[in-house]
């Protein structure tokens, strides 16, 4: 994949169209697809918004209407992915789905084409053993939007060619991604394991009534993750006590030791969710969710440009 190679986006909802941003700001041609007319219309519109935003806080390279000239949508997938050497698909996360396009990609794509998928927690072995190419595909997990938080996660099934690997973490590298690779499969990966610990945790202090929603996400907006957007939490334990990370340990591990709610809770009680569901939509109403998505993405580039000023080598 060396070069500016053309790259398909299949599935081009609010994960798959930031994906097309990434690869396009990068100088890859893309070609985006979706099955849903009114998702397919919505991309460009969306992609120039976006690009003049990015352009406001710093964040490209280029003029935006360079980037936005090699983005292009398409009506079929025989004709999304025809020609390019990488494929990211975001389609709808069930197995069913993305058992489809996987067996659809295989009888389109050639020997040397590599399909990454956004699956944030469904194993590619469970959707791919039946391609004749199997060996090509593996999972590319982004966190959404992808144009704006750049950790992407490689996980390989058991029949993935370790050089798809090495070749999609050189790409993730090359657009300004950071590569996380996993050894192997885990069900919910490394991030959606990491953030279902603190969501638990997060739910069972609302369900037992300890905090309000507002008050649980102002401990993480105002504290924990102020750290965390520049740093995990081994190094940020590392620094947290004089001798370093074992130091810390030695000090708070006893702590920590009984201090969740332990065995996992199952599944998010549906009277907790409903109250829930109320709570949240008492401070934004449901029609005030995409203007809300919109300030989000707006904040994550300011952000994003003052990391890429103030940690260029990080």
């Amino acid at each position: 994949m060396a070069g500016k190679a053309d790259i398909a986006i299949v599935g081009a909802g609010l994960v798959g169209s930031g994906w097309a941003l990434v690869f396009a700001r990068a100088g890859h041609t893309v070609r985006a697809y979706d099955p849903s007319a009114e998702v397919r219309d919505r991309i460009l519109p969306w992609a120039r918004d976006s690009l003049a935003e990015l352009k406001a806080a710093g964040l490209l390279e280029e003029e935006p209407e360079a980037i936005f000239a090699r983005l292009s949508v398409h009506d079929s997938l025989a004709e999304a992915v025809a020609g390019v050497s990488y494929v990211q698909e975001s389609v709808y996360e069930t197995v069913e789905a993305k058992s489809a396009v996987s067996l659809e990609l295989d009888a389109l794509i050639g020997p040397e084409v590599i399909v990454g998928s956004s699956s944030s927690g469904i194993p590619a072995s469970r959707f791919t053993e039946g391609c004749g190419q199997r060996g090509r595909f593996l999972i590319v997990h982004p966190v959404n939007p992808p144009h704006l938080v750049p950790v992407v996660e490689l996980v390989p099934a058991p029949w993935t060619d370790p050089e798809a690997v090495e070749m999609v973490s050189a790409l993730m590298t090359a657009v300004g991604q950071v590569p996380v690779c996993l050894t192997r499969e885990i069900d919910g990966f490394v991030l959606n394991r990491l953030q279902g610990v603190l969501l638990n945790e997060a739910w069972a202090l609302y369900e037992d009534g300890i905090a309000s929603l507002a008050d649980i996400d102002a401990t993480i907006a105002h504290g924990l993750g102020l750290r965390w957007s520049f740093m995990g939490p081994f190094e940020t334990i590392d620094l947290n006590a004089p001798g370093g990370i074992a130091d810390y340990a030695a000090r708070l591990r006893g702590l920590y030791a009984g201090m969740v709610r332990m065995p996992p809770p199952g599944p998010w009680p549906d009277a907790v969710i409903d109250r829930a569901e109320a709570e949240r939509r008492t401070r934004l109403p449901a029609e005030g969710l995409a203007a809300r998505r919109a300030w989000r993405d707006a904040g994550l580039a300011r952000l994003a440009a003052f990391k890429k000023e103030a940690f260029p080598t990080q």
